[in-house]
């Protein structure tokens, strides 16, 4: 946003947040960057709106910048956004962004916030933090969290087996890291154990007992994600090969307003998924970044995987890139640069099933033709489960879509040596 002084309105006001967790420094500048008002404000509901306040009484606000609205300056975001004031985020400078000799506070911070607005250079929208997607982030980081806990229980409890004595370690043997946890949450103390060995099997009790607590909980809250994430974006959710917590995952880095990202290679570098040259001499090769949003890079790579295992046309195309002579590594970097153009599409048309809408459809005729759903696969060249999701609406598969829609328009071929169309 570049803001040219011929068209400047009358009175307009540019601001710039310092936030932190007690308190917001405000500063207020001219066209000219005349600092007009500076100012300590608590960081509660009614310093926000004191702010605001303030912003809108020195004039006509153009922009105000605002530090680390993912965080301290989530409060005064949101009521900047309600109140219709345009608001972006500022990167806080380091030392040497600052220059040899700046001050270093919260007004000075302020200022510099408020003169970066006014520049127009270097802003972003920041997340809206009102929707479905806000409460499934706080969903996921909880769930992660049990998660590592559960992973962080397993381990100590087998550490502890391996070194108990010989009466505990008969009792768990054979047994991997989930059926240790069941079994020391489910038994209790056994009879005759005293001593060190007794001492041991009450501390794999509790340890199995939190370890199952964990874990109950963690499933608890991948089940409410996943009830979240259909609701909110039914076409991310039935990607194929994208489960509930990589679509939230995607759906958390979008954010609740995911058209502030102004086209797909945003969205695809934002996922740390966006191609950068690495050529060297006759070496004509790309390579992925290494920055991003780490989470969603992740969700990426295992979609990835699994279309590599399962989906018959990304084997065909992982194959065929094999033979022009590309790694696998290489094939996962240009898959994943795919697959974040269609999750783009989904965030943006997050009600548009496309071709899974009529996975129900298209059963409905099959049953209606007598047709069994294992013949059906055998004559469309996929396996029984693919053509399960798709009959079902849980995944999108439009090239199979419409090639099963062929195949019954032309009457349910059933001739292997013959394609869908019979030819």
């Amino acid at each position: 946003m570049d803001v040219s002084y011929g068209n400047v309105p009358e009175g307009a006001v540019w601001a710039g947040i310092d936030t932190h967790a007690d308190t917001n420094w405000l500063s207020v500048v001219d066209a000219r960057g005349r600092e007009l008002r500076s100012e300590q404000l608590p960081a509660t509901a009614d310093g926000c709106r004191q702010a605001a306040e303030i912003i809108l009484a020195m004039g006509a606000p153009v922009s105000v910048g605002v530090e680390c609205t993912g965080s301290y300056g989530a409060g005064i975001a949101r009521e900047l956004a309600g109140r219709g004031i345009p608001c972006y985020e500022v990167v806080t400078p380091g030392r040497p962004g600052r220059g040899r000799g700046c001050s270093k506070d919260d007004a000075a911070d302020a200022l510099r916030a408020a003169l970066q607005a006014l520049s127009g250079r270097d802003l972003a929208v920041p997340k809206a933090r009102n929707g479905w997607v806000e409460g499934v982030r706080a969903l996921c980081v909880v769930r992660e969290s049990l998660v590592r806990a559960c992973t962080s229980y397993a381990n100590l409890g087998i550490a502890i087996v391996r070194e108990a004595p010989d009466p505990v370690r008969s009792a768990f043997a054979g047994l991997g890291a989930a059926g240790i946890m069941r079994r020391c949450a489910s038994s209790g103390m056994p009879a005759g154990c005293s001593g060190v060995a007794g001492a041991v099997m009450l501390a794999l009790c509790r340890l199995g007992e939190a370890w199952l607590q964990a874990k109950k909980s963690a499933d608890e809250l991948e089940r409410r994600i996943a009830e979240m994430v259909r609701a909110g974006n039914p076409a991310l959710a039935s990607m194929y090969g994208c489960g509930p917590i990589a679509a939230a995952a995607l759906a958390i880095a979008a954010g609740d307003n995911p058209e502030r990202m102004h086209s797909e290679a945003a969205f695809a570098a934002l996922c740390g998924v966006s191609p950068l040259r690495a050529s060297s001499g006759k070496t004509r090769r790309h390579r992925l970044s290494r920055g991003g949003d780490r989470r969603a890079n992740r969700a990426l790579h295992v979609i990835a995987i699994h279309r590599m295992r399962t989906d018959p046309r990304t084997i065909a195309y992982a194959e065929r890139r094999r033979r022009e002579g590309l790694s696998d590594r290489e094939i996962r970097r240009c898959l994943k640069r795919y697959i974040a153009r269609e999750a783009y599409r989904c965030l943006m048309h997050p009600f548009d099933l496309g071709e899974a809408s009529a996975g129900p459809e298209l059963r409905h005729e099959r049953i209606a033709a007598g047709v069994t759903q294992k013949a059906a696969a055998s004559a469309l060249g996929v396996t029984a489960s693919t053509l399960c999701d798709l009959e079902l609406g849980h995944h999108q598969f439009r090239e199979l879509a419409q090639r099963y829609r062929r195949w019954i328009d032309d009457g349910f071929p059933m001739d292997p040596d013959k394609g869908p169309n019979g030819d």
